[in-house]
């Protein structure tokens, strides 16, 4: 197919701050009056949908300084035909495509069978620019990753088939985003959080042809096909496998286009697929690494305060954690990133309540179990007509603020006023 236009890949971040001037580079490429359209397809399932399409439209206007209207194709099931058609002719008529958040193979299956696919790649043949973040990225290619499917319900790792747009203009590959991903924190989720046993696996199954693109959190991989060069833009890097080899493309660099049909064109560069697999994000290195970082350092702080019953030092911690969430939600980090955060700001609240309420809730309550002891111990000192030791026990209690009363009906005991 001719290829005049842009196909920009994102790992992550294609409404927030580390992403606009992506978008701003290649809508002036385009002009002023260049079209730009979000396709809300991969989150149609979510009730959250109109949201995120909304957020776009105003990410857009606000930061990018440019319009973008809505092509809404959340099903092809419950579409009715007159917005199927809609949602088509506004594709075709878009100069600048964004697709987002959401599930890959959910994508796949809705414009299975639908002009979808050949309307993007038109668009891009005739100039264009198609921006694939996230989970759109995974679609892209001739193989998608069911990523839900995988980490979240424990289904056997596997590929799918991708709508391969990329291979229309020679590409044979599979996008995989979230390529640093750093959230598991004790756990490993870089490779699209599958871990890097599950990922080498997953290697396996692929046919021998097929290049492995992987992006990077916050970082965007600019495929020009107009002058046939790959650019990377963002906070980190693309890295490329395939057949046991590794190529790694760094943020501002530019290589050919033909470095990702395997022609690793500089030989120094290449390395054994395990040299980088250890890739995470570098502290202080942009949003995507401090922000993790920041939540991780607190999860221990709060752990640490749970483990020692220390109501202070886990309300200090979820304290910040909470001031984190509304700064980073002004600083247009990742929505993703930040509904996963306020999932663990939960957590720490019911965990705190929890420990809170097997907690003794006065002195009384606390001191009880040992008072008793030492009540019983008295009368067996009285019994034996030893009223000097169980004397200075009543005594040894005064001086803790335990009021020891004699009674017809034995001791009786109160915390002193």
């Amino acid at each position: 197919m001719p290829a005049k236009g842009n196909i920009v890949l994102m790992g992550s971040g294609e409404l927030t701050a580390t992403m606009v001037e992506v978008h701003k580079d290649m809508i002036g490429r385009l002009g002023p009056a260049a079209r730009a359209v979000f396709l809300d397809t991969p989150a149609g399932f979510q009730l959250n949908a109109d949201q995120i399409s909304a957020k776009a439209g105003e990410y857009f206007r606000d930061k990018v300084g440019h319009p973008m209207a809505l092509a809404s194709y959340k099903s092809k099931t419950h579409a009715a035909l007159f917005g199927s058609e809609k949602a088509f002719i506004a594709l075709k008529q878009a100069d600048f495509v964004l697709i987002g958040p959401g599930s890959p193979t959910y994508a796949v299956r809705q414009w299975a069978g639908t002009p979808v696919t050949d309307i993007l790649a038109q668009r891009v043949a005739s100039g264009g620019c198609l921006v694939a973040a996230s989970a759109a990225a995974l679609t892209v290619g001739r193989f998608t990753l069911p990523v839900y499917e995988i980490y979240k319900v424990g289904e056997e790792p596997r590929w799918e088939t991708g709508i391969d747009i990329m291979s229309r203009f020679g590409l044979n590959l599979a996008v995989v985003p979230h390529w640093n991903n750093a959230e598991g924190g004790t756990h490993d989720t870089r490779f699209c959080f599958m871990g890097e046993p599950r990922f080498r696996a997953l290697e396996t199954l692929l046919p021998d042809d097929v290049v492995i693109l992987g992006l990077e959190e916050h970082t965007a991989c600019i495929i020009d096909l107009a002058r046939s060069e790959v650019r990377v833009r963002g906070i980190g890097s693309v890295v490329l496998r395939r057949a046991g080899s590794e190529r790694v493309i760094k943020k501002n660099e530019t290589v050919p286009l033909d470095v990702l049909r395997n022609q690793w064109l500089e030989p120094s560069s290449q390395r054994p697929a395990g040299a980088v697999s250890d890739r995470r994000p570098p502290a202080g290195a942009g949003e995507a690494g401090s922000f993790w970082a920041e939540v991780h350092a607190l999860e221990s702080r709060f752990q640490e305060g749970l483990d020692r019953r220390d109501p202070a030092h886990m309300s200090s911690a979820i304290l910040e954690l909470d001031r984190i969430l509304w700064t980073s939600s002004r600083d247009l980090e990742s929505e993703e990133f930040i509904s996963q955060a306020r999932e663990i700001l939960r957590e720490w609240i019911v965990l705190m309540g929890t420990a809170m309420a097997a907690a003794p809730r006065t002195a009384a309550e606390c001191l009880g179990p040992l008072v008793e002891e030492l009540l019983s111990l008295r009368d067996h000192l009285r019994a034996e007509k030893r009223w000097a030791e169980a004397d200075m026990l009543r005594d040894c209690l005064q001086r803790a603020d335990v009021v020891v009363e004699d009674t017809s009906r034995g001791a009786r005991w109160r915390v002193g006023e």
